[in-house]
């Protein structure tokens, strides 16, 4: 009977964060809108300032500085600082060169790494905007996206405002594919949350925007601070929102090994944030602490009831034949990654054994993650991750 309530509790918990949980906010975010009160062209538009860190971005830089001078935001109403992490490749040269081209630009090159968290935190104390933006190197800004994201602080009660990152190219070949659907996911979940509640779960940190009053410094060795910042504005009731017509472009990773390696460090700086924020999770049933659950929470801890329930399974093959029906189930879909792997080497790439394999492979990223949060060996130092071409 024990074994029945593990199996049965751990599969309708990742059904909730998998399956339930998306339903239900399709259900509840129809005829609702994300914010009513908005600046207009013609207002006084706030003073904003973007924030971009970098590291080694020679190959991408010059394209993002462009796309954020080519914006249709006066450019009377807006700066730019950048911080560069002790790069060692052209990356500081370039932006020297545009420093001296657009005095609107404020670089800011570190001699000695000291990650995200630490170079935004020095580059928003020389900030002077009502907004601040924080982006990455990799995402592209479309003529109107600084608008379509601080427009809606018109309304007070908005704290943070999220980017939808459109990705630009696709393929078979590696996991770009997988990475795409997962990303185009998780902008739906969080425009809905926004919509329902005001509590979009962490902003995609390549780019958003949040009020300079309501920014939370990041503690030094954090490595997800985009998380770190949308929980400590919602934690002081402002809104969290995401606007989809604030586009910005970014290709998506294409390399199994190389996101991999990226997601075990966001899934150790995730179960940092759990410790940090748990109390979120009371009292329960508010807009905040459901989604919080059903959205992070339970896919934090999806690995370990994924072996709950295969160890539970284990243990009722003989209590009915259902039972031996879902073993073999959970036997051929943890095959399938090693099958996979094999296909891809001559040259096979079947789309849904690849997110059978990724669904898999990021799962024991989030168990290595969490390995590495037990041990103390997470950082905020990071390395760009390759995208596709």
């Amino acid at each position: 009977m024990a074994w029945q309530i593990i199996f049965w509790i751990s599969l309708l918990l990742i059904l909730q964060s998998y399956i339930v949980y998306p339903l239900l906010l399709h259900l509840l975010s129809l005829n609702k809108k994300n914010n009513d009160v908005f600046f207009s062209r013609n207002d006084n538009l706030p003073f904003v300032s973007v924030i971009l860190s970098v590291y080694n971005e020679e190959h991408v830089i010059i394209e993002k500085l462009r796309s954020i001078f080519n914006t249709d935001y006066p450019e009377e109403r807006f700066e730019l600082l950048v911080g560069s992490d002790g790069s060692t490749d052209k990356t500081n040269h370039i932006l020297h060169l545009y420093s001296i081209e657009h005095s609107s630009l404020r670089f800011f090159p570190f001699h000695e790494r000291k990650g995200k968290g630490q170079v935004i935190n020095r580059l928003r104390s020389e900030a002077k905007g009502e907004i601040l933006i924080f982006t990455d190197a990799q995402v592209m800004f479309t003529p109107q996206l600084i608008f379509h994201l601080t427009r809606h602080f018109k309304n007070k009660s908005i704290g943070l405002v999220g980017a939808n990152i459109v990705n630009k190219r696709v393929d078979n070949s590696g996991i770009s594919r997988q990475e795409w659907s997962f990303m185009s996911r998780e902008i739906r979940l969080k425009h809905m949350e926004g919509k329902i509640w005001g509590t979009m779960n962490g902003a995609y940190g390549a780019c958003y925007a949040v009020r300079n009053e309501l920014f939370t410094p990041v503690p030094e060795g954090y490595s997800v601070d985009d998380f770190f910042i949308t929980m400590k504005v919602l934690e002081k009731k402002y809104k969290s929102i995401l606007d989809l017509e604030a586009v910005g472009y970014e290709n998506v990773p294409n390399r199994l090994r190389e996101e991999f390696r990226r997601r075990i460090r966001i899934s150790a700086g995730n179960f940092k944030n759990l410790v940090y924020f748990y109390k979120l999770l009371w009292p329960p049933f508010t807009g905040l602490s459901f989604s919080f659950l059903s959205h992070k929470v339970l896919r934090w801890i999806c690995p370990f009831l994924l072996i709950l329930v295969i160890l539970a399974n284990v243990f009722l093959y003989s209590f009915h034949p259902f039972y031996k029906v879902t073993l073999y189930i959970q036997a051929v879909l943890l095959v399938i990654p090693f099958i996979d792997h094999l296909l891809r080497k001559i040259g096979l790439h079947i789309v849904i054994l690849r997110f059978i394999t990724h669904f898999y492979t990021m799962n024991l990223a989030l168990f290595a993650g969490f390995l590495k949060f037990i041990k103390g060996s997470e950082t905020d130092i990071w390395q760009p991750t390759k995208r596709s071409e």
